[in-house]
């Protein structure tokens, strides 16, 4: 004869394994959904530069909106790379820095597979070369390092290069 004590703790312990198991599965397979691309580079560690210069341009706003945009973000090492007189000279003209940050979007969402080697207009109205070798993309003269970070509302490629838009005429 089996006893009743046993019988009752063993099913406890498999209920309560079992409950475990299940919250535990389901807490690994939650996957967050996707962001604005603000967003998207403000959670990424190496665009925490430009993070903070969308906002200083006052393109939060407009980059939340529906989209979709393309966004080729240069990295933190690419503003590095920036002489420290034009990071003046644009930290002291918002327009300045607008326009350069808006030269760096593309509206609809092109991931890196379906860029072609095309001219695409930017947000602020001068033309964007882009170019693709094999996997290798490049737009104008920055190379993605990191494509395809899918946002709500649009997609995020990381550039090697802060790109200058040409003197409006």
């Amino acid at each position: 004869m089996s006893n009743p004590l046993f019988a009752l703790s063993r099913r406890s312990l498999i209920a309560t394994a079992a409950l475990s198991f299940a919250a535990l599965i389901s807490g690994c397979a939650t996957v967050s959904a996707p962001v604005t691309v603000t967003a998207t580079i403000a959670k990424t560690p190496s665009l925490s530069t430009l993070s903070g210069l969308i906002a200083s341009a006052g393109l939060n706003d407009a980059l939340n909106a529906a989209g979709p945009f393309t966004v080729f973000a240069p990295s933190n090492e690419a503003f590095k790379a920036v002489p420290a007189k034009t990071m003046e000279d644009l930290a002291a003209h918002p327009d300045k820095l607008k326009d350069v940050l808006t030269y760096h979007v593309v509206a609809g969402k092109s991931m890196a597979a379906d860029v072609k080697n095309s001219k695409v207009t930017s947000l602020n109205g001068a033309h964007l070369e882009l170019s693709k070798a094999g996997d290798f993309v490049t737009v104008e003269s920055a190379a993605v390092t990191t494509a395809d970070i899918v946002a709500s509302n649009g997609v995020v490629h990381i550039v090697d290069t802060v790109l200058i838009p040409p003197a409006k005429k």
